[in-house]
């Protein structure tokens, strides 16, 4: 499942986060898009590893309130699948 998930992020562009914001009814900004982009191109492995310990509070700054509030929701959920 892994390489499934690092295939897909290798060819990951910033259109796909625009398009799953739009999906989402999200106002997104560049630079929260950007930070987005980089952060899953450059710590997808580390989160894929172990992503109980992957905490977004650091970096709720990063966000809109709203923006935090959904991935946040978004994370959670996911850690409760694994």
């Amino acid at each position: 499942m892994n390489n499934l998930i690092c295939s897909y992020v290798n060819k990951m562009q910033k259109e796909d986060i625009i398009k799953f914001a739009k999906k989402n009814n999200l106002v997104v900004s560049d630079a929260e898009i950007d930070f987005v982009y980089s952060f899953i191109k450059n710590h997808h492995q580390e989160v894929l590893k172990d992503p109980n310990s992957f905490d977004i509070t650091l970096y709720k700054n990063q966000f809109s309130n709203d923006n935090y509030l959904f991935l946040k929701n978004l994370i959670d959920k996911y850690k409760r699948m694994i």
